[in-house]
């Protein structure tokens, strides 16, 4: 069976382009020439192709006024000019369609849908084709047959329309869509419809009558405001049918065989990509061959003894499981690819072969935290891991998931993604150890062939060092950290529970007595109504029009009004005392193991180089309120330990004196001074002995906010002046330092003219944002570009820390584990008579691993406990 491929061009152009253009964001080369409709269109093809698979494939394109024009002269009035910067993409749009081998079409006097109509025509005739349309105009389900289907795309995916899913959305037949557009009408088209009926009269109506002519000659049989309205614009609703019914007649070619489908120019399709500077596409493609890298397509090769395969040169591997949490889901197997052998190993086959891969050939995986996990967890080894695509893709800024086909798809590569092939993560499962296979078998593939550009492109980008001597050792320091885990007071929290169950019923208590009712505390729509309505309390903020709830209950609008009732602090405290019991306290019961939470650590997720923790998150363990740090008594040490907790002083505050130059920072930071005591006495003109308290916080805030871009209005929130005080304070700042000022402007204008900035060890991240039309979007953009830098360096330089600590207290062989990492803080598990010796090392080694023009200082303290060691 072929099948042909139906696209709706200018639907697709006008989505790509205001997919980034509402929030300002026009992507231009360096040209000026605009291209994100482009980029976009290019996207979404390749998707389509991959997909879809194709045999034939057109593009339908509007040509000038249409037939409808004629008969209805307000057609589509009303509707925004095409903007100029999307106008002038249509004629390159033309040429990167046919560089994509696909033919476009189009008619002087036709629209897309009607030359769409045309070849769905064709299609229905042809026993031999079957057809996909795709757009996101709810007109063209009117197409829809016993062969042709419509994608319907939406915001964020899709809805494949076939007759049966028409039927249940509509309950008629797909060609009732006329009649349907023909009562309701359609704004976007200026189709008035009938004045006063909606799509649910609609329906109504038409699943009753089937159509507009059989429901006017059943006219007397509607009753009320319905009959007098379907009279009253009768001559419309056939006008507007007339006008929402796609003709399939257009004058054109149908021959379906010349939209055969046939794969890239590439010649032409570089060229393309070159002049319109799309770096990331041209990544996707061997220039080299001239050719794209295809799925192969594998034979099932399932190893069963593994006698049967030999390994004498470097290959990769993949493991593969049932699941996103590799801590607890069902392993599946092993696919392994080089240029001699290529196969699949099941996990229960590997398991009684626990050290087949210690065999000393160098190695290509993807996520190899996972793997030394894994293997751990089995008692099986493996060596010689040379490189990680996963880490290398994150560090140039490829699109990394758990999901290794994410990574495929950004390098060329047609790999299925997991959702398609195991399910949806509620939805699991194992499609069989043959489709199992030959996914491992292309994944494994994908990685051999995919290692020598990566770590060229890692040369090119000067992130070598970075993969080589941090984010790579990094990994087996996660996993070390990831299979310790941490020792969980499984007593305390259950006891902790109950106090705060006890806590939650009494402030509900005390809630209802002031409302003088009972009601959820934690629905927005009834708190919204006993605040606003009952209590009378003055809503701060104009009501959103077509909101899902009356008033907004969030943080901002409570602290906005907590002076104005007492109930306002008891509501805070109540949310706050639920939030710690579910997410804390019974969020953690539930991932306790062995006496242990074996947190997951992220290390490729955050565009800053920061790492991450899920599967808990350890990492936002309540620090502010004294009843959430309580929270941390819960983890202890082994027996006969400590933890140890170790914590970098002010360490972004550091990076950034180093950074900027700025010298009264630098000496503040070398002479151990109080940096935020010693920055109030500069900007006030006062010795430190009299700077007060508030002028020390006033000090602290721009200090902190200096760091992240805050502007004189987020100042002013933070200290609660007005926005002229926080501007002077904001001037006075950069006056007293003003090597800051120029270090912020030279760093911003770098921003915008490479796109990007980067960390002391050459991290880079792009910031795309900087690029928008819209000032809140740019703002924010070069509030990145200040912070990255600074954050991202502190990152780099903690990551360095913890290599070196694994490795001396390896070398040294101490009983010592790292077992948290949060933030600038490292967690310890120390031995008794290892204390002093750790202790010293780890000091050492914090506060030496990276030289900046100020001292790096840690602090250490030592506890029963994590609360007591913080």
């Amino acid at each position: 069976m072929k099948k042909a491929i139906l696209i709706d061009g200018n639907n697709i152009l006008f989505r790509s382009y205001y997919a980034t253009s509402y929030s300002g964001v026009i992507m231009k080369n360096s040209k000026g020439f605009p291209t994100n409709a482009l980029y976009g269109l290019i996207n979404m093809l390749n998707k389509i192709i991959i997909e879809e698979k194709p045999t034939h494939i057109m593009i339908a394109l509007d040509k000038g006024k249409t037939f409808r024009h004629e008969k209805y002269l307000d057609y589509k009035a009303g509707r925004k000019e095409m903007p100029e910067e999307l106008k002038m993409q249509f004629p390159v749009a033309k040429e990167v369609i046919e560089s994509l081998g696909i033919k476009w079409i189009e008619c002087e006097g036709y629209e897309a849908d009607d030359i769409i109509g045309t070849f769905a025509k064709e299609i229905d005739r042809d026993p031999e084709f079957i057809g996909t349309i795709i757009s996101s105009d709810k007109d063209l389900l009117q197409l829809i047959s016993e062969d042709v289907d419509v994608k319907l795309l939406k915001s964020h995916d899709y809805i494949r329309m076939d007759k049966q899913v028409f039927f249940d959305t509509y309950q008629t037949e797909p060609i009732h869509m006329i009649d349907l557009k023909a009562l309701m009408g359609d704004s976007s088209d200026n189709i008035p419809g009938v004045k006063g009926i909606g799509e649910k009269t609609a329906i109504s109506l038409i699943s009753k009558y089937s159509s507009i002519d059989n429901l006017y000659n059943h006219i007397d049989e509607i009753k009320g405001k319905t009959k007098e309205k379907l009279i009253n614009d009768k001559d419309a609703c056939y006008m507007s049918l007339d006008i929402a019914t796609i003709y399939k007649d257009v004058p054109i070619d149908v021959s379906l065989d010349k939209l055969a489908y046939n794969g890239i120019d590439y010649d032409k399709y570089i060229s393309i990509l070159k002049e319109l500077e799309f770096s990331s596409l041209l990544k996707k493609i061997d220039v080299s061959k001239n050719t794209s890298i295809k799925e192969e397509e594998f034979e099932s090769n399932i190893i069963n003894d593994l006698n049967n395969i030999k390994l004498t040169e470097p290959y990769s591997l993949y493991l593969e499981i049932l699941g996103t949490n590799y801590h607890k889901d069902e392993v599946l197997g092993v696919g392994i690819y080089n240029s001699e052998t290529h196969g699949y190993i099941p996990f229960e086959v590997l398991k009684e072969n626990p050290n087949f891969f210690c065999d000393g050939i160098s190695k290509t995986v993807y996520d190899y935290k996972e793997i030394l996990y894994i293997f751990n967890k089995y008692n099986m080894k493996i060596d010689s891991v040379a490189f990680d695509s996963s880490v290398a893709g994150y560090l140039l800024n490829y699109n990394v998931t758990t999901d290794i086909a994410t990574l495929a798809t950004s390098l060329g590569y047609d790999i299925n993604l997991y959702d398609v092939v195991y399910g949806a993560k509620s939805k699991l499962n194992n499609p069989g150890e043959e489709i199992v296979s030959k996914e491992c078998m292309k994944k494994a593939k994908f990685l051999y062939d995919s290692k020598a550009r990566l770590v060229e492109e890692l040369e090119e980008e000067k992130e070598t060092y970075l993969y080589e001597q941090i984010e790579f050792p990094l990994i087996s320091v996660l996993a070390d950290m990831e299979i310790s885990g941490i020792n969980v007071d499984q007593k305390f929290l259950e006891e902790f529970g109950e106090e705060l169950q006890g806590k939650i019923e009494e402030k509900a208590k005390e809630i209802y007595d002031v409302a003088g009712c009972e009601f959820n505390i934690l629905s927005t729509q009834q708190l919204g109504e006993v605040l606003f309505e009952k209590l009378e309390i003055k809503y701060p903020k104009k009501k959103k029009a077509g909101a899902r709830y009356a008033y907004s209950t969030s943080k901002e609008i409570l602290d906005k009004i907590i002076d104005s009732h007492p109930i306002i602090q008891m509501i805070i405290d109540y949310r706050t005392l639920t939030k710690i019991y579910t997410q804390y306290i019974v969020g953690l019961l539930s991932e306790i193991e062995d006496g242990k939470i074996h947190t997951i650590f992220n290390q490729t997720l955050t565009r800053t180089g920061r790492l991450s923790s899920e599967s808990p998150n350890l990492q936002n363990i309540p620090i502010r309120t004294e009843l959430g740090k309580l929270i941390r008594k819960a983890f202890i040490p082994s027996k006969d330990s400590y933890l140890l907790s170790s914590d970098y002083s002010q360490i972004e505050l550091r990076v950034f004196a180093h950074m900027s130059g700025a010298t009264n920072l630098i000496e503040a930071f070398k002479s151990n001074a109080d940096i935020h005591a010693k920055t109030a006495s500069d900007i006030f003109g006062i010795p430190m002995e009299n700077v007060t308290k508030d002028m020390r916080r006033s000090a602290k805030a721009v200090n902190f906010g200096i760091l992240y871009g805050i502007s004189s209005f987020g100042l002013s929130e933070d200290l609660n002046v007005d926005m002229k005080s926080a501007k002077k304070f904001m001037d006075d700042y950069l006056n007293t330092y003003p090597g800051i000022k120029e270090y912020r402007d030279t760093l911003i204008d770098g921003a915008y003219k490479d796109g990007y900035v980067k960390t002391l060890m050459n991290r880079k991240r792009t910031i795309e944002e900087l690029q928008s039309r819209n000032y809140m979007v740019r703002s924010g953009g070069e509030r990145m570009a200040l912070n990255t830098p600074v954050q991202g360096s502190a990152a780099d330089i903690l990551k360095k820390a913890m290599v070196e600590i694994h490795n001396e207290l390896n070398k040294r062989k101490l009983k010592t584990k790292m077992l948290l990492q949060v933030h600038d803080e490292l967690i310890f598990d120390v031995y008794k008579d290892e204390l002093e010796e750790v202790k010293e090392l780890v000091r050492d080694i914090m506060e030496n691993t990276y030289k900046l023009s100020v001292p790096l200082k840690v602090d250490i303290e030592v506890g029963k406990d994590w609360y007591d060691a913080k």
